[in-house]
């Protein structure tokens, strides 16, 4: 990186931000020191700098080989001005929201001065100024509070040792009390903020020297490690793994960790279950989910099937004439089946007539009269469904009536669903928590069509529902493998069944006069070569060759989120290059701009807006301090405080785009995301694209990702309470 020098202190004003992440505080900024002529590079964690802002650091110089002299802050102190042509260039700077240069103009004429006080100390005096009425000056005070706070507990962050980043998370979750909480009850962080509230509580409680029980530390670290395992997709810890982590990372006794595991056990936090020979610990919820599924399987497994409604002859007639298609031999074997097995699972690689069969099952239906509905577990995978069938489709969430205010599914077994079968489409992205809740909705006597392709990655929720099924065998399972002539034809398809086959697709390389093909392969070595050939696909490359789509037709898909080709470096490359706002207009939250692409992160049911669900940012306030989203037609607000809610999605993760599909995909393989490459990784980017896929990098990458078929196993008992297990 470069030589370092001994701590030291400056002092001087921001001049201009060259790059800051809301997410981390991580900035880079320009500074004028004080007393001193030309500006110098200074970098670190601090929140929200403004130019204008006057600050006193504390850090080091460093030599960069690239960049020059830096200074590396590893603190530092804001330093309010005092005269009034400082006043105004602070204000103006646009660091507290709701005051913009004409209301810092007018607040300078009336108060001079006393301006900053006033803001501080009296902020309902703001009113007397012409244009700020009583709400307004109450948002302004709200505002200048906030942004100080925020610093404050920085500083505490900071001097505990801790990433500045957790600023923001704990800031919205206890707004004006943070503070009070991180000094008075730390450890009620190890609730409320999972994965990393307990390490804050442990440096923090350190920290100030706070008195710590043993047995409340050991319940927030256990609650802790269990949170931690849920977000890699397990459903519990085996007891000696737990009891284990909790003595050699945070050096817990066994005794206080037996003793809160207990108390937890008692308080029906978390759940042990004797029985299984792992002796498995899990948060409750998710023992419960992995219990109800096993338990209603089994029961409706019991109960005999009816009749098949209609034989071969009148199946295949009805098909031809409601859908005017013949089914193949082995379709129709498939659809005689479903009707004669309770729970069913169609499975299938693109191109083996899913989507056909599940328009022949609602066919079908129809046609003998029997109540059915369709859902699927995202937004955007309900819409296809929907197109596809020309019937309505729902998401899980809708169906099972999720009621905001209550945080809870309104319909269970004691309000189930109306329905004679239900058909569910990408089956693979369902966790064990939303199966739960599914099954308790579902009537017994219901029959249960599941139809997905369990070669993609699996859920993002943790769990393994679909594989757990089918291993089990508790649920009639058909595995579709011919792939239709006219799929056949489509080179993506084809290279993906040699990669779910194991098999290396045929990486021709382009070279960059010819026209790219359906699959394409640029053979890159560097990764800087990478990112910038991935840039100029989607800036020039593909737009020249293929037209204008509307909106954004290419999606960058790659399989990490740091480093070169990873998500949070091409998102800014890829935003200068294809958003001219981005050159020059407002950015709010320091990331976002007018006509960005964003995605949406965690479901938000309020919003109404879900994990995953990609827009385009439509309006802008940076004074106010706000935005809007377009999803399709349908617009959502967020305040600067939502906006961790919300990423730049010029390129996302590969998971992130399960159950969706896109007209082009572009996707950087390069070894250095060796630790992700797996065949299920690479399977799902190709299934997702419906015109042409573009990889980019090594061959050796892709060769790495086809060989790796041994995906980390997620700690799940579901397949063995279906079998012989106990539930």
């Amino acid at each position: 990186m470069g030589e370092e020098f001994c701590q030291t202190t400056l002092e001087g004003r921001i001049e201009r931000v060259t790059y800051r992440s809301a997410d981390s505080h991580f900035m880079i900024a320009k500074l004028r020191p004080t007393g001193q002529a030309g500006l110098v590079t200074v970098k670190g964690h601090i929140p929200e700098p403004h130019p204008g802002e006057t600050l006193r650091l504390q850090g080091s110089w460093q030599y960069h080989a690239r960049f020059g002299q830096q200074f590396a802050v590893t603190g530092f102190e804001v330093l309010l001005p005092a005269g009034v042509e400082e006043i105004r260039r602070y204000l103006c700077s646009g660091m507290i929201k709701g005051i913009g240069v004409k209301t810092a103009e007018r607040l300078l004429a009336h108060f001079k001065g006393e301006t900053l006080a006033v803001i501080e100390r009296e902020p309902e005096r703001l009113a007397e100024v012409r244009g700020i009425g009583p709400e307004k000056a109450q948002r302004i005070g709200a505002a200048w509070l906030a942004h100080h706070h925020v610093r404050a507990l920085m500083e505490l962050l900071q001097a505990a040792g801790l990433p500045p980043a957790c600023g923001a998370r704990i800031y919205k979750e206890y707004g004006s009390e943070s503070l009070a909480v991180l000094r008075e009850d730390p450890y009620r962080l190890a609730a409320d903020l999972p994965r990393i509230g307990f390490r804050i509580a442990d440096a923090v409680a350190r920290h100030c020297g706070l008195p710590i029980s043993e047995t409340e530390r050991a319940r927030a670290c256990l609650r802790h490690l269990l949170e931690e395992a849920l977000e890699d997709g397990h459903l519990f810890m085996p007891l000696a793994v737990l009891a284990e982590r909790c003595g050699t990372a945070f050096n817990l006794d066994y005794h206080a960790v037996q003793e809160a595991l207990e108390h937890l056990a008692a308080e029906g936090e978390v759940t042990a279950d004797p029985e299984a020979t792992e002796h498995p610990v899990y948060l409750t919820p998710l023992y419960a989910a992995e219990t109800d599924i096993a338990r209603r399987v089994q029961a409706m497994a019991q109960i005999p099937m009816p009749a098949a409604p209609v034989d071969t002859e009148r199946i295949m007639a009805t098909v031809v004439q409601r859908l005017a298609i013949q089914l193949s031999p082995a379709q129709l074997a498939v659809l005689e089946s479903v009707f004669r097995h309770r729970i069913v699972i169609i499975t299938g690689g693109p191109g083996t007539g899913k989507t056909t069969l599940i328009r022949a099952i609602v066919a079908v239906l129809a046609a003998v009269g029997r109540e059915y509905q369709l859902a699927a577990p995202t937004g955007r995978a309900a819409r296809r469904m929907a197109e596809v069938t020309g019937r309505p489709a729902a998401t899980l969430h809708k169906l099972l009536g999720f009621n905001l205010s209550e945080g809870r599914f309104e319909r269970d077994q004691d309000d189930p669903l109306t329905t004679d079968a239900l058909i569910v489409d990408e089956a693979s992205m369902i966790d064990v928590l939303l199966m739960g809740h599914l099954i308790k909705a579902l009537p017994l006597q219901s029959h249960l069509i599941l139809v997905g392709d369990v070669f993609q990655l699996p859920s993002v929720g943790p769990g393994t529902v679909l594989a757990d099924l089918i291993a089990s065998g508790a649920a009639a399972t058909f595995a579709l493998e011919e792939v239709f002539r006219q799929a056949a034809r489509s080179p993506i398809i084809r290279q993906a069944h040699q990669v779910r086959h194991g098999l290396l697709p045929e990486l021709v390389s382009v070279a960059p006069q010819d026209p790219l093909p359906e699959f394409a392969f640029i053979a890159e070595d560097r990764l800087e070569a990478v990112a910038q050939t991935v840039v100029a696909l989607c800036s020039r490359r593909i737009p020249a060759q293929l037209g204008s789509q509307g909106g954004y037709p290419v999606q960058v898909l790659t399989p990490m989120h740091k480093g070169v080709v990873g998500t949070i470096e091409l998102n800014k490359r890829l935003q200068a290059a294809l958003n001219p706002q981005a050159k020059g207009g407002a950015a709010l939250g320091g990331r976002f701009h007018l006509h960005d692409k964003v995605m949406h992160l965690r479901n938000n049911y309020q919003k109404e807006v879900f994990n995953g669900e990609i827009g385009t940012v439509c309006a802008l306030d940076a004074e106010e301090g706000r935005l809007t989203v377009d999803y399709e037609g349908r617009q959502v607000e967020y305040e600067e405080a939502d906006l961790d809610e919300l990423t730049l999605a010029y390129a996302i993760s590969v998971h992130k785009s399960q159950g969706s599909e896109y007209p082009v995909i572009v996707l950087p393989m390069v070894t250095h995301h060796y630790i992700m490459l797996q065949r299920n990784l690479l399977y799902t980017a190709l299934t997702r694209a419906r015109h042409m896929v573009v990889l980019v990098g090594s061959a050796k990458a892709v060769a790495i990702a086809v060989a790796a078929d041994q995906p980390r196993r997620r700690q799940s008992l579901l397949a063995w309470r279906l079998g012989s297990g106990s539930s």
